[in-house]
């Protein structure tokens, strides 16, 4: 599999020393609010990565940290009359509930940046020993110039840099363009160090916990396309400064999600959380809707894609439907099992060529359609059925993407109502019979598809329904 590295800028093989494992660490979130469909897209892009290289049986070590200390969160915290920690726990909590929802798979770890502070303390300490760090009367500085590789991954010079960009004035600094790894300050939340009394940088933070558990050099650094500098940039420098080795092999950025060509972001105050985005249009069409472009490019929030991605979502239910339900005995064996195969085939090529999800999407719902159609026409067998129902499900779940279940209660409840509807039908009385059709879809969420000699039913994705992934 080959993914575009930002710090070669070409395809590379995602494991070309053969390691026994994808160690991937994704920087997370900063808990001073809920998360909003920005952070989404970038979380499902990483979740099916994951996903497809454990369907190929490689192990994978997925690590992703919460920034859990932060200027943003003290404001908070300061607003509401209540302590960093009740914050930032909050929105952790909050954080689980959205993802959750949104079908991703639990990382191996979820460092705090809290919880590292001594292996902060003890990397900075190594850095000033080696004299890549000094003491300021404000705090802890990294000396950029004394990396020599600074600027590698962003492609920026140190003669081009924008000084003023994400980088507080500061004139204890030797030179303004260095970044702080540790900031003094007397009101909490502070820690103790053989410096002072203070709180570490945001850089140093995930090096930290990165080195903690991951050797270097680790396979995939992760995160927003907005981290590639100065983040990603800064913990490069502090890291190989440390280690003397490469930090990571392969660094991987999402595009960002904009809204009227801007970044989605709560500083411009144009955020959709993900509660909200659950609540109108479901999880499955948000991760379609997150995969419909290729994963380095920008994404537009817009009513119109989303609309798209509910409508080839209610597709792929139909097909989950009919696939379950498949009775007709007139159709070619022969021709779903090459269809099933050619996607196969289409949407590996897809995956494998620098994750291209929006194309291998587009296999999977060619192979939908088809399915629908033979189905339409009564031409989808039990045998046909099992066979393209092993590649359905297989994509299915790399992609993340999970059809609702009704409960055996629940299950016996809709069978005795459709049985009621059938003999209503029969009996012409078709104003009874739509009453019952408009009670399943109102208190069950249920679609109904009336073939020539019977009815099947499946479970459609609704606001009322979203429970059902928890």
């Amino acid at each position: 599999m080959k993914v575009y590295n930002t710090l070669t800028r070409r395809l590379d093989d995602l494991n070309s020393d053969g390691a026994a494992s994808t160690r991937i660490y994704l920087c997370g979130v900063t808990v001073y609010d809920n998360s909003h469909v920005g952070h989404a897209r970038t979380i499902v892009v990483f979740d099916i990565l994951r996903r497809y290289l454990l369907s190929k049986n490689c192990p994978v070590e997925f690590i992703q940290n919460f920034t859990d200390v932060d200027d943003k969160i003290i404001n908070r915290a300061i607003q509401e009359g209540v302590t960093v920690e009740e914050v930032a726990s909050r929105y952790i909590q909050n954080y689980f509930k959205d993802f959750n929802s949104l079908n991703v798979l639990v990382a191996d770890r979820y460092p705090r940046a809290t919880e590292h502070i001594r292996e902060m303390i003890q990397l900075i300490s190594a850095l000033m020993k080696k004299g890549y760090a000094y003491l300021s009367p404000n705090g802890i500085y990294f000396r950029v110039r004394s990396f020599s590789g600074y600027g590698k991954l962003s492609k920026k010079s140190i003669e081009d840099l924008d000084v003023g960009a994400r980088i507080e004035i500061d004139q204890s600094k030797e030179d303004p363009l260095d970044f702080a790894l540790w900031k003094f300050y007397s009101d909490p939340p502070v820690w103790d160090s053989p410096w002072g009394m203070g709180r570490p940088g945001w850089h140093i933070e995930c090096s930290a916990m990165a080195l903690k558990y991951f050797e270097s050099p680790f396979e995939i650094h992760g995160g927003g396309y907005d981290l590639v500098f100065p983040h990603h940039e800064n913990e490069i420098a502090q890291s190989e400064s440390f280690s003397g080795k490469q930090f990571a092999k392969i660094w991987i950025h999402s595009g960002m999600v904009t809204v009227n060509s801007e970044k989605m972001s709560k500083s411009l105050g144009n955020i959709v959380t993900i509660q909200d985005a659950l609540s109108r249009w479901g999880p499955n069409s948000i991760r379609i809707y997150s995969v419909s472009v290729h994963y380095s490019k920008p994404l537009d929030y817009s009513e119109k894609l989303l609309n798209e991605s509910k409508h080839k979502w209610r597709q792929i239910e139909t097909c989950a439907c009919e696939l379950r339900f498949a009775i007709g005995n007139k159709g070619c064996l022969t021709e779903v099992e090459q269809l099933s195969d050619q996607t196969m085939k289409a949407f590996e090529s897809a995956m494998e060529d620098n994750l291209n999800t929006s194309l291998a999407f587009t296999a999977f719902l060619k192979l939908v359609t088809e399915l629908n159609r033979y189905a339409a026409e009564e031409k989808l067998t039990a045998d046909m059925s099992k066979i393209a129902g092993v590649v359905f499900n297989n994509i299915m779940n790399v992609l993340g993407l999970r059809v609702i279940e009704a409960n055996d209660i629940e299950k016996k409840e809709i069978e005795s109502l459709i049985s009621m509807r059938d003999q209503l039908r029969e009996q012409k009385k078709f104003y009874e019979s739509d009453a019952i059709r408009k009670k399943l879809v109102d208190e069950y969420s249920v679609e109904l598809i009336d073939h020539k000699k019977r009815t099947i039913w499946g479970i459609v994705e609704g606001a009322s329904r979203l429970h059902s992934f928890g």
